[in-house]
């Protein structure tokens, strides 16, 4: 089974076109497992209809934590042996957990690509051509057993960017894949729809102690920058580079 988890906060406008492209994937042993992060727009009610209509769908909730507390507690109630998550404002393809079931056979975690979306347009298709290309933890199949203890930080934004390095410095083996079915919505009024630089230097902040660790020589973070809806850095097998 494939547990596919939802954080969810007043996402009205998508939610409904979210579940849908789950629920309708050509793999039908899944779990969708809905959290409700206290959304005060209408979220909570779609939400509780599709739980009511599909016994594949789980709902939970949760007083006002954030995204990393939602997948947190998705993570602790997920029956599959395989993880996805997707935001409440994207979808994926019909056949997305296909296709990274079949090329997760001898690997950790599955990387694809992706496409923004508007409601009129899709935009070119990105590709992953590095595993550690992608900071965000959609876009991705993983077998549960590679992020049992991996969790998210808590009061962060942009706490995929954690997250993934911790996944990457554990060692998981990866297996990218030319394939773009996940479909991120550019929305005006997500999170990262504006730049929020003390929240970014805390997470450089978290990665710059990270680095200090000795068991991370080899792998040390050199490069950190900023831009409008994206966190970007490298981590390089040259240490001291001095970048």
């Amino acid at each position: 089974m494939i547990s596919i988890i939802v954080p969810i906060y007043n996402t009205k406008t998508y939610l409904e076109a979210c579940i849908e492209s789950l629920l309708c994937q050509t793999e039908q042993n899944i779990e969708v497992i809905l959290v409700d992060d206290e959304s005060t727009d209408g979220s909570l009610g779609i939400a509780q209809r599709f739980a009511q209509q599909d016994k594949r769908v789980k709902l939970l909730q949760q007083s006002h934590a954030g995204q990393s507390a939602a997948r947190n507690l998705g993570l602790r109630h997920a029956k599959g042996e395989y993880i996805a998550f997707v935001d409440a404002d994207d979808r994926i393809e019909p056949d997305w957990c296909e296709r990274h079931l079949a090329a997760i056979e001898g690997v950790d975690y599955v990387q694809s690509g992706y496409q923004r979306v508007t409601a009129n347009e899709r935009q070119k298709a990105n590709l992953p051509m590095h595993p550690c290309q992608f900071t965000s933890p959609c876009m991705r199949l993983y077998r549960k057993q590679t992020i049992n203890g991996h969790f998210f930080a808590e009061g962060y934004i942009y706490e995929d960017v954690l997250f993934s390095v911790d996944l990457w410095l554990s060692g998981a083996k990866c297996r990218m894949i030319d394939y773009a079915g996940y479909l991120y919505t550019l929305n005006p009024k997500s999170t990262t729809a504006e730049p929020h630089p003390e929240a970014q230097q805390r997470v450089l902040n978290a990665l710059t102690e990270k680095a200090k660790n000795a068991s991370l020589k080899g792998k040390i973070i050199v490069y950190y920058t900023y831009l409008r809806l994206k966190t970007h850095f490298i981590i390089s097998d040259n240490c001291g580079s001095g970048k």
